[in-house]
Order: C-alpha cells, then sequence, then structure tokens
C-alpha cells in the first residue's frame, strides 16, 4: 500500500504569523520538522501542503529548497486539500502531521503507522485520543477511504479547517484505535513541544540550541526528556499554555472532548465556555 505523510503548512497563522518560516538552528523551522519526519524508518512519501495563497510562495519556495514536495490547495479547507493531495497521489494511506511539531520524534511516527498497518480494518488510528505523548507529537493516520468519506459528509467549519475531527468524533462511522505512549507515561498535559505562542517558539529554539548537532541524526525524545530533568527551568518559558488545545472552542460541539481534555488559554480566562 501506498503511505503519503502530509504536513500542513502556511505563513498566516493567526496567533504567530510565518511561524513555519522562523529559525531553527540556522534553517526554518518547517525544514528542521521535514528533517525530523524523513528520519522516520517507514517508507512513505512526504509532502508539504500548503495554500495557494500567494502569502505562501514563501512556504513552498522554502520547501522545495529543503529538497521536499509541496501540493498547494484551498487555504482554510483542509480537509479539502489533504483529500485533493492523496487522491492526486493515488494514496492507500494518509498520514496528517501539522507543522508546528518541529520537535516530532521519529519513533513516534513509526509506531503509530506500523500499529495501524498491522491493525485489521481499522480507519484511523492516532495517538490524540487520548493523548500521553508530549504535546507536539501529533501523528494521525486513516484509509483513504476514511478521508474520502469525511471529504464527502463533513460540514461542520471546525471538521474542515482541521481535517480529522469528522472521524474521531464519529467512532460509530469508523473504526477507531489509538496508539499510547509505550512508556507507560502521560505527559500530554505537562510537555507541550508544539508551536502556536511565542513562549513555544522560544522554548523548543532553547532546545535546539542545547541539543541540535549539525548533520547527525535527530536527537530523540528522550534526549529532550533527560535536557528538561537538568533543566527543569525551560519548561516554565511557556508553562502557561501547557495542555491548551485548539478543541477548547468547540467543547460545546465535540461528542468526544470535554472539558477534561485540555485547558483554557490564558487569554481565553474570563471568557465562557462553549
Amino acid at each position: 500500500m501506498k503511505t503519503l505523510v502530509v504536513v500542513q503548512a502556511r505563513s498566516t497563522s493567526s496567533r504567530l504569523p510565518r511561524k513555519v518560516l522562523r529559525p531553527l538552528a540556522g534553517k526554518p523551522m518547517l525544514v528542521r520538522q521535514l528533517e525530523r519526519i524523513d528520519a522516520a524508518r517507514t517508507a512513505f512519501d512526504l509532502v508539504v501542503a500548503t495554500t495557494t495563497d500567494p502569502a505562501d510562495d514563501a512556504v513552498a519556495e522554502v520547501t522545495r529548497r529543503a529538497g521536499f514536495d509541496v501540493f498547494r490547495g484551498h487555504p482554510t479547507d483542509l480537509l479539502d486539500r489533504h483529500y485533493r493531495l492523496a487522491a492526486a497521489k493515488k494514496a492507500d494511506v494518509v498520514v496528517k502531521i501539522p507543522s508546528d511539531c518541529p520537535l516530532i520524534d521519529p519513533d513516534a511516527i513509526d509506531r503509530v503507522i506500523s500499529t495501524f498497518l498491522h491493525a485489521s480494518g481499522v480507519d484511523y488510528a492516532s495517538n490524540l485520543h487520548p493523548p500521553s505523548w508530549p504535546d507536539g507529537n501529533d501523528v494521525e493516520v486513516m484509509t483513504m477511504r476514511a478521508l474520502a468519506r469525511a471529504h464527502r459528509e463533513a460540514t461542520r467549519s471546525f471538521d474542515r479547517e482541521h481535517t480529522t475531527p469528522y472521524l474521531w468524533d464519529n467512532p460509530d462511522k469508523f473504526t477507531l484505535l489509538n496508539v499510547r505512549w509505550e512508556t507507560g507515561l502521560d505527559l500530554s498535559r505537562s510537555h507541550r513541544f508544539t508551536v502556536d505562542y511565542e513562549e513555544d517558539y522560544l522554548f523548543v529554539a532553547r532546545v535546539f540550541e542545547e541539543l541540535h548537532i549539525p548533520n547527525a541524526w535527530p536527537f530523540p525524545i528522550e534526549d529532550i526528556l533527560a535536557l528538561l530533568e537538568r533543566r527543569p527551568e525551560l519548561l516554565q518559558i511557556h508553562a502557561r499554555y501547557a495542555g491548551v488545545n485548539w478543541y477548547r472552542h468547540h467543547l460545546g460541539e465535540l461528542r468526544t472532548k470535554s472539558l477534561a481534555d485540555t485547558r483554557l488559554a490564558p487569554e481565553d480566562d474570563h471568557a465562557p465556555l462553549p
């Protein structure tokens, strides 16, 4: 079966514009993440799915210059973007990885994809429902058939924008599988390796300063955790965002998520819950 890994990327993030182009150890953050994904042992095609917006010309250029493939599609309908790319590539299995995870561990990618490929009758697998890895090791795998059905049926705006909620929020329609971190730990609410805010970027930049070795194999999650054991103050850089997830704004609409699954962001503290 042909497996396609799709990294969704754009430069017009509302919270941290052009974050994927910010430098990490001398290269754009997006390129650093692509290097880590490319280090996974699983055989797959890797494509960055950006938008047709001229503002994302730089994303496409940076990606091609680094030697990776680019697809350009709908600016806000990411479900459509993923589906059309997968159809063009004639993929059997589609893997979604967001571009704000520059510390993603290649082993997490291998583990989720391998578990999916060796399972029987599974439409969708991830390490997110419920999460256990440090936030920012997001891997979601689905069959092309499941992606096509979501593309046909999903109508809620956040289903279209975030690609996969229709799948994991409809367990009556799809056979779902969650892949827990084999350590038995759950650091999803305490360790945040994703980049949505300025503090997140400062944290990730510090980790790269401490651990990145030019032309070496990407440093693994074990090295990151060991660094944080030695330097616990690094976690304080963005501690106020630990455990914050995008779906906090849709808790009244999602059937499979509740306030127990997320924290509010500091800027949400005085806002009413959905």
